[in-house]
């Protein structure tokens, strides 16, 4: 994979490549954006799906300590797609193309932050090209994919309905889950994912006034989760995590129902090197739902990322 490049007819000054905005260049053919916000050591992050856009994950609060930079991966917009769209976005074509943001940034080194499946794509990453990674935030991942994860988060889904048994948006959550295998195109990914975040909340009804305007700019796109050659990019990260050199934080809400508890619990017992935050009140939305603790947590793992134990909880 090629050196990116940036558009024009010289490179920018590196200070530019780190400046409040939105920065895009070319990489094999595709256009690669970034979003940075903030000051401070330079954190980048990764947004879930794979596919939904990178602003859900603003976080004002670390953006006070932080320099983060929102990372839009290919394959979200129209101009960075594979010819293979919707397929081939593996995880080892993420982290190239992450490593080559990375290198473009020319900081020695950067703390990682991946949220749902962009802690999937974040773990990867850190066990394949750990040497520019001065630590890692897994925010509600785990460690496998495949039938396993998805019986657990099966359990958990049945457990959300029937704690709301009975409240009027339940049937559209559930008939969200039910369109999730049967998923195309870019709308019905938007349905889905509004139609399912009510049950990624640890009280998105008691708070809906709060987290609706949320819901309401939520913008996705397709992502099969198959490479070119529709094989499915299935994850088994137990052995690899064990032998993981990068300092980590395994952040979980203790409601999420897709990457719960049993996968933080698992994630901090593989890492060597690990500190474990249980956001409480939270589900798979810990940095809107408790901002404060969650964000504190992670800027005291940049500041000193080393040293196992727990966070703030």
């Amino acid at each position: 994979m090629t050196a990116p490049t940036a558009y024009g007819d010289s490179p920018l000054p590196d200070a530019a490549l780190l400046s409040p905005g939105t920065h895009t260049y070319r990489l094999e053919g595709l256009v690669q954006r970034y979003h940075v916000h903030g000051s401070g050591p330079v954190c980048v992050a990764l947004p879930g799906g794979p596919g939904i856009f990178w602003e859900y994950l603003r976080m004002p609060l670390l953006e006070e300590h932080l320099t983060m930079v929102y990372v839009e991966p290919v394959g979200t917009a129209e101009d960075s797609r594979l010819a293979s769209h919707p397929h081939g976005y593996t995880r080892e074509r993420y982290s190239a193309f992450l490593e080559a943001l990375i290198d473009r940034l020319g900081v020695p080194e950067v703390h990682l932050l991946g949220h749902s499946h962009g802690a999937f794509v974040a773990a990867y990453h850190a066990v394949h090209r750990p040497e520019q990674l001065a630590g890692v935030v897994l925010y509600e991942g785990a460690p496998v994919t495949g039938p396993e994860h998805g019986a657990e988060a099966a359990r958990m889904v049945e457990a959300f309905a029937a704690e709301h048994a009975g409240h009027p948006g339940l049937p559209g959550v559930m008939a969200a889950f039910g369109a999730m295998s049967a998923m195309g195109d870019d709308e019905q990914t938007v349905a889905v994912a509004k139609g399912v975040l009510p049950s990624y909340f640890a009280d998105y009804w008691g708070n809906e006034e709060r987290f609706a305007p949320l819901r309401d700019t939520i913008r996705a796109t397709y992502i099969s989760g198959l490479d070119e050659d529709l094989t499915p990019d299935v994850v088994d990260d137990r052995a690899a995590l064990s032998a993981l050199t990068v300092p980590a934080l395994v952040v979980v809400g203790r409601h999420d129902v897709i990457c719960g508890m049993r996968w933080g619990l698992e994630l901090d017992e593989l890492i060597p090197d690990s500190r474990l935050l249980v956001l409480e009140n939270s589900g798979h939305m810990g940095h809107i739902e408790e901002p404060e603790a969650f964000a504190g947590a992670v800027r005291d793992f940049v500041r000193r990322p080393t040293g196992r134990g727990p966070a703030h909880s």
